[in-house]
């Protein structure tokens, strides 16, 4: 008997997003299921703290106990913080649970790569402080953003409010600014995976969402093709 594909992914505590989005992706995935464990990150997320690893591997080890195929971080506070920690937090959770893992910041580099992109259209909810971390990080690994618009917020919760049309304006203000190679939404509690194919159709350029691109990176570290999820963006064709 074969085993149906499982996907288990830590989310934010204040995030609504990310599992909406997981479980409306692997309904294209034939017998295909989706687990989820949450860690704590609520309220004003603008000091960018490290990762509490004790927590984060309690997590993964509880999704383990259900024997999925690979154990997903679907958040991109790695990426404020550089990047490296993902890498980091990836080798810890193999370790602890003998799956392979990803995270949805780790994706975005990966998907960059892949593109052979050389430089980003940043669109997040966040503040301008908040905002520079994250353009820093990127450029610290080879991808200048070369336009850029936030939504000027600090709460967790409140990322998960703006609507897709609003990310959308913002997106096509971006674009129209500097074009990119690529765009990217850079925030798993933010709506642009519904708006990401539309904005690509119209624009003729690559979108990023950092929430569906978490389980993009979680199918390819388990070794499964992403291509029956080619309409949430051109990269699953890829």
């Amino acid at each position: 008997m074969t085993k149906p594909f499982a996907l288990a992914t830590i989310t934010p505590s204040g995030n609504r997003v990310v599992e909406r989005v997981v479980q409306a992706m692997l309904r294209d995935l034939p017998d295909a299921s989706a687990h989820f464990t949450r860690i704590p990150v609520v309220g004003d997320t603008g000091g960018v703290a490290g990762y509490d690893m004790a927590r984060m591997l309690d997590a993964a080890t509880l999704l383990s106990h259900a024997q999925p195929d690979v154990v997903s971080w679907n958040g991109t506070k790695g990426g404020a913080l550089g990047f490296d920690v993902d890498r980091a937090l990836c080798g810890e959770m193999t370790a602890a649970t003998g799956l392979p893992s990803s995270t949805s910041a780790l994706a975005i580099l990966d998907a960059l790569a892949l593109l052979k992109a050389r430089t980003i259209a940043l669109v997040t909810p966040y503040d301008a402080a908040y905002q520079a971390k994250c353009i820093a990080a990127f450029a610290a690994k080879g991808y200048p953003t070369v336009a850029e618009r936030g939504s000027g917020l600090l709460d967790n919760f409140a990322y998960g409010l703006v609507p897709g049309g609003d990310i959308a304006t913002m997106t096509r203000a971006a674009i129209g600014e500097r074009r990119p190679d690529a765009v990217v939404y850079f925030c798993t509690n933010f709506g642009g995976a519904e708006v990401a194919a539309e904005i690509e159709a119209a624009c003729d350029v690559p979108v990023l969402d950092s929430t569906a691109l978490g389980v993009w990176g979680a199918l390819r570290a388990a070794g499964r093709s992403t291509i029956p999820l080619a309409h949430w963006g051109r990269i699953f064709a890829l």
